[in-house]
């Protein structure tokens, strides 16, 4: 059975959101319109899995297609769809 760990707010989490961020703004430029902090972690006091979850827009999913390899070269792991048509799903870390 997965365990879920639940960890207490940590003042930590917007500047690792915002890191990431500059990152991904630097990575794809105009391919991305908005990023998002999402999730738990983005509520200021609220306990959370220590997973920061971003939602990224694009105007064309496409050409978000053509940045895998720079995604990858960053550290991520590029999913597809995973599941949801329509979507790009990207993780991070462990």
């Amino acid at each position: 059975m997965r365990e879920i760990v639940v960890e207490p707010y940590d003042e930590k989490w917007p500047a690792m959101f915002n890191a990431e961020n500059f990152l991904l703004q630097a990575l794809l430029g105009d391919v991305a319109r908005k990023v998002h902090h999402i999730g738990s972690t983005s509520v200021p006091g609220l306990s959370a899995k220590p997973v920061i979850d971003i939602l990224l827009e694009v105007a064309d999913i496409n050409q978000l297609d053509k940045c895998n390899s720079g995604m990858v070269d960053a550290g991520y792991v590029a999913r597809g769809e995973n599941g949801i048509a329509g979507r790009r799903y990207f993780i991070k870390g462990g």
